[in-house]
């Protein structure tokens, strides 16, 4: 079967035909570049969905995603966006492989059916001028053969005319013989053509226009065998990413597979763990009949033994503070400390004593207390107002560990992070001290400077907090004095606040109050009671010290030095990096133990040998 055989007179109809073949061409060409765009539009619309679903950094949903439900959700999200990456593909493999390809060659079978169609009609025209001339060859013959029959017949009559003369008959039969002979050659210039046409037609039918047509058809075909290529490569280009969409949903059967219900709940119990202990049995309270205390001194000697015993066994008692605690050497801020008489609803001095001891102790044992501590008012106020304690102390026992450990383990990173920074500007201070040349070493001094200086707040920052730390774990004793001097912090309800701090460890709005009693035993003796109600001295100096650097108390505690300051020294450093001075009797608090050098007297109480 050839077109150029078969359908030699189709020229008109396989033009059309050839123009329709690359018109679907652009059409499947324009169908792939709308896929591509769909396929584009599809992954970022699953871009944009995993990204909408992330965890925001550094926030509290960023913590949630520590259960495994999250973490496969997570997954999920994870494995959608190489899904949608799977599609980019796709549409990169069909942009590059299909459309790049297809519009190249689509360029190419325009030019190419251009030039075929051009020498059909060039062989088309050829033809057309030869039938043009045999038909013009044809018509001149035929005039010239008529023009010579007249010619004759005009002889003829002139011949028969016995009236015309010899000359004029002489005259019509040479003219009848030119026409004569112009008809011959006419006629043999007619046969001439026609040979040529003849050949020239067949040439056109049996050779020109089977070999155009042959060309056509072997174009045509190479279109068709493309166009099927492309359908194919289609397909594979779907087929490549199975498996790697496989692999996706894979993942994401084993992300759900992961899903482990009992971590979850372990995560729960230690997200939420508090750290308290379930309350004990409320005993029963007799109202029918009223409870009578004789007050004499042997109720209060009795009194006495019996708070040693009841303190001896049951000193870590959860729900009441004792009265009259010992109190601890004060926190560094030493403001005028409230004397117990200040306390509202507290026992007065024994210096104003109106009442006998031993009866207000009863009063005190027997009462119960109306209002809340106002430490707890203030922390539930706080919490309200939106504010958090520094030291966390809003939270449970145990969140708060977690947090104080966090916090203590990104101070460490920070540390780290200047300490690195103080290494690399001190080998660079010694490259420029061997090589002037290449900067100047004096320029760094006050860089380096700066970075100590944040190096050391940052570890009076650390030791604060694991101050903080050690005290909820139990390694040191509750707010003592060392942990108070690490934050700097005075808080005025840690004085004794009698039976209005005696309340539950829990405020009003249901947080977490930490109270002395519940890290420290309560040691109480019948001596104590008297010291108990005595106004503090101020501390004697055991030293001088002298101001090394310039040192800005911000926090509250701590006393503002200028480089070269002498003052005195009233409390040596305890092994915490403080030191306890005063510049009058007014001011004094804590400054960093290397930011001074002391000078202990030797002779001051207290005071240790130095060699």
């Amino acid at each position: 079967m050839s077109w150029g055989t078969e359908l030699w007179d189709q020229f008109d109809n396989l033009e059309k035909h050839t123009q329709w073949g690359i018109d679907i061409l652009e059409k499947y060409i324009k169908f792939v570049k709308e896929r591509t765009e769909i396929e584009l539009s599809y992954a970022k619309q699953l871009r944009n969905l995993s990204k909408k679903y992330q965890p925001k950094k550094n926030s509290k949903e960023e913590e949630e995603y520590r259960y495994t439900a999250c973490k496969a959700f997570l997954a999920t999200l994870n494995e959608m966006n190489d899904y949608a990456g799977q599609h980019e593909v796709i549409a990169e493999n069909m942009t590059s492989q299909i459309i790049a390809e297809l519009v190249r060659y689509v360029q190419e079978l325009k030019q190419e059916r251009k030039s075929h169609f051009h020498d059909g009609r060039k062989a088309q025209q050829h033809i057309e001028t030869c039938w043009k001339q045999l038909e013009s060859s044809k018509r001149r013959f035929e005039r010239d053969c008529k023009e010579a029959d007249r010619a004759q017949q005009y002889f003829e009559k002139m011949d028969a005319d016995i009236n015309v003369t010899k000359a004029d008959v002489e005259k019509a039969r040479q003219q009848a013989q030119a026409r004569h002979q112009m008809a011959e050659e006419s006629k043999t210039d007619y046969s001439s053509i026609l040979q040529k046409f003849n050949h020239e037609q067949h040439e056109y039918y049996h050779t020109h226009i089977p070999n155009i047509f042959q060309k056509i058809q072997e174009m045509e075909e190479r279109r068709i065998v493309r166009m099927g290529e492309s359908v194919k490569t289609y397909a594979e280009l779907d087929r490549q990413v199975i498996p790697i969409i496989g692999k996706c949903l894979d993942g994401i059967v084993k992300a759900a597979e992961s899903i482990d219900p009992k971590n979850d709940s372990q995560l729960v119990v230690e997200a939420y763990k508090s750290g308290f202990e379930p309350p004990g049995d409320i005993e029963f309270e007799d109202y029918t009949q009223p409870m009578k205390r004789t007050v004499s001194d042997n109720s209060l000697s009795n009194s006495r033994g019996e708070g040693k015993s009841e303190l001896k066994f049951g000193g870590k008692s959860k729900g009441k503070l004792w009265p009259f605690i010992k109190k601890n050497k004060p926190p560094p801020p030493p403001p005028a400390s409230a004397s117990p008489s200040a306390v509202p609803n507290g026992p007065q001095s024994p210096k104003q004593q109106k009442e006998p001891l031993s009866h207000r102790f009863n009063e005190f044992m027997t009462s119960k207390p109306k209002i809340h501590c106002f430490r707890s008012l203030k922390r539930g106020l706080s919490l309200k107002l939106g504010a958090t304690p520094e030291d966390f102390s809003n939270l449970p026992p145990e969140q708060r560990r977690k947090k104080l450990q966090q916090k203590v383990d990104e101070l460490n990173k920070e540390i780290q992070k200047e300490m690195d920074q103080r290494d690399a500007i001190t080998k660079m201070k010694d490259v420029y001290l061997k090589n002037p040349q290449m900067g100047d070493s004096a320029s760094l001094g006050h860089k380096l400077g700066e970075v100590s200086q944040n190096i050391e707040k940052l570890r009076l920052e650390t030791q604060k907090f694991e101050a903080w730390l050690a005290e909820v774990e139990g390694r040191l004793p509750a707010r003592s004095d060392q942990a108070r001097r690490q934050s700097g912090m005075y808080e005025a309800q840690n004085a004794p606040s009698v039976n209005n701090c005696a309340q539950d460890r829990e405020s009003p709005d249901g947080s977490y109050t930490e109270e002395q009693s519940q890290e420290s035993e309560v040691k109480v003796l019948a001596t104590d009671f008297d010291d108990e109600f005595d106004d503090e001295e101020p501390l004697p100096a055991i030293g001088t010290c002298k101001a090394l650097y310039t040192f800005e108390g911000q926090n509250e505690g701590t006393i503002s030095v200028v480089e070269g300051e002498t003052l005195f020294v009233i409390e040596e450093d305890k092994g915490d990096g403080w030191t306890r001075i005063r510049r009058n009797e007014d001011e004094e608090g804590y400054v960093p133990t290397s930011y001074v050098e002391v000078y202990l007297d030797k002779n001051a109480k207290g005071a240790k040998t130095y060699i």
